[in-house]
């Protein structure tokens, strides 16, 4: 079978993401006609049904889900190709890195200082958004520093830099404050944040930090992102939540020899926080 062309998936996207050929066609500025024959021929050649058709409704089969999934990260990679080509061909180029704003569990000097004894390296730029994952997916930045989870890593290389266990952060007086440890189950009811920085929501770990002290939010987060703790709150163990990863993350098949100096790096600056850390 030939390889699958960006418009192809595209086409297919847009029906996946309408599940309606109508407005598909619209938002694709192409007939409708025309989009159910690339589909129809698109199902031809990979030899499966993409999507159940009726005429009240349209769904995506099993098979359809898969490629839903696997076509955004391909046209998300095609579109980030793009810009990071654009980035190099500047008479500046630069290795761009995003991270959540007070994201990096007091690594990045550490990081930073391996990285600028790598020989031949571009100069490093940094960049702080609360959803860096979506900074490296577009081609803004060439690496992130990520937590997982939440981010989704489908499409990325990582290197795991540390692994903590989560604890929940509450308000001193809270009256969960003194329990050993906790389920998801005791937060319901609380203004609950999960992420270690909630997309387009939160500047930075400490305004979240002066959020829980004022009563307005709970937090579940690794440890380290809690140190240096305000004396007006508490952190608690969480006993049914996943262990939290801080990993640096890359366009998966990346060749990009600096991506490969910085993720060295990142591994020597992370090493001996991995060994001398103990589970909280």
């Amino acid at each position: 079978m030939d390889r699958l062309e960006t418009r192809e998936l595209a086409y297919f996207q847009a029906v996946a993401d309408e599940l309606h050929f109508g407005r598909a066609a619209a938002r694709m500025g192409i007939a409708q006609p025309a989009l159910s024959k690339a589909i129809r021929q698109l199902e031809r050649r990979l030899g499966v049904t993409l999507f159940e058709r009726t005429s009240r409704a349209v769904a995506l089969t099993e098979a359809g889900r898969v490629l839903a999934r696997e076509a955004r990260v391909a046209l998300d990679a095609v579109s980030a190709a793009a810009l990071r080509t654009q980035r190099a061909g500047t008479g500046d180029p630069r290795l761009v890195l995003a991270m959540k704003p007070g994201g990096d569990a007091g690594l990045f000097p550490a990081v930073l200082a391996a990285y600028e004894r790598e020989p031949d390296v571009l100069p490093l730029e940094v960049v702080f958004d609360a959803d860096s994952a979506r900074l490296l997916r577009e081609g803004h930045a060439d690496a992130a520093l990520l937590y997982s989870p939440p981010d989704e890593l489908r499409g990325l290389d990582a290197e795991t830099l540390l692994t903590e266990a989560a604890v929940a952060v509450l308000p001193a007086a809270h009256p969960l404050a003194g329990r050993t440890s906790l389920q998801m189950a005791d937060l319901a009811g609380e203004t609950l944040h999960r992420k270690p920085a909630e997309p387009r929501t939160m500047t930075s770990i400490s305004e979240l930090m002066h959020l829980i002290a004022l009563g307005r939010k709970v937090a579940v987060l690794p440890r380290l992102l809690t140190t240096p703790l305000r004396d007006d709150l508490t952190t608690v163990p969480m006993a049914d939540v996943q262990p939290i990863s801080l990993l640096l993350a890359w366009p998966a098949h990346s060749t990009s020899p600096s991506v490969a100096a910085l993720a060295r790096a990142a591994a020597a600056a992370a090493h001996p926080a991995r060994t001398s850390w103990q589970p909280g």
